[in-house]
């Protein structure tokens, strides 16, 4: 038995630019498919690539999302990022206060259904 896919997500993507990092979360917003999106200042991450350890900064946007847009935002950060093999994680948000998980359903909705 399959469990229902959660209600909503924080989703999780690294750029290597301030500048992206906007382009990606204004892009989304925009689109409707995140509710809003939060930048944090340059982190370090440590990486395999190609068989070499990497150290590189990066910026991190999370999306607060409504699950049911999770496939079209992927879709997008895939599409609009420039990484050939980017960072995409969903953790699924198990509670929250009523009002603010309201205000992601409604501010993630299809433009179709406004």
């Amino acid at each position: 038995m399959t469990a229902p896919p959660p209600a909503w997500l924080t989703v999780l993507t690294t750029t290597d630019s301030e500048e992206k990092a906007h382009e990606l979360a204004q892009g989304a917003v925009e689109a409707r498919l995140a509710a809003c999106a939060q930048i944090s200042a340059p982190v370090t991450s440590v990486y395999r690539w190609q068989n070499a350890i990497e150290s590189s900064e990066e910026w991190q946007v999370l999306f607060k999302t409504a699950g049911e847009r999770y496939e079209e935002l992927e879709a997008y950060l895939l599409a609009a990022h420039d990484y050939e093999n980017p960072e995409v994680i969903a953790v699924p948000v198990l509670r929250g206060s009523a009002r603010y998980l309201g205000w992601v359903t409604a501010e993630t909705a299809p433009a179709a259904a406004l």
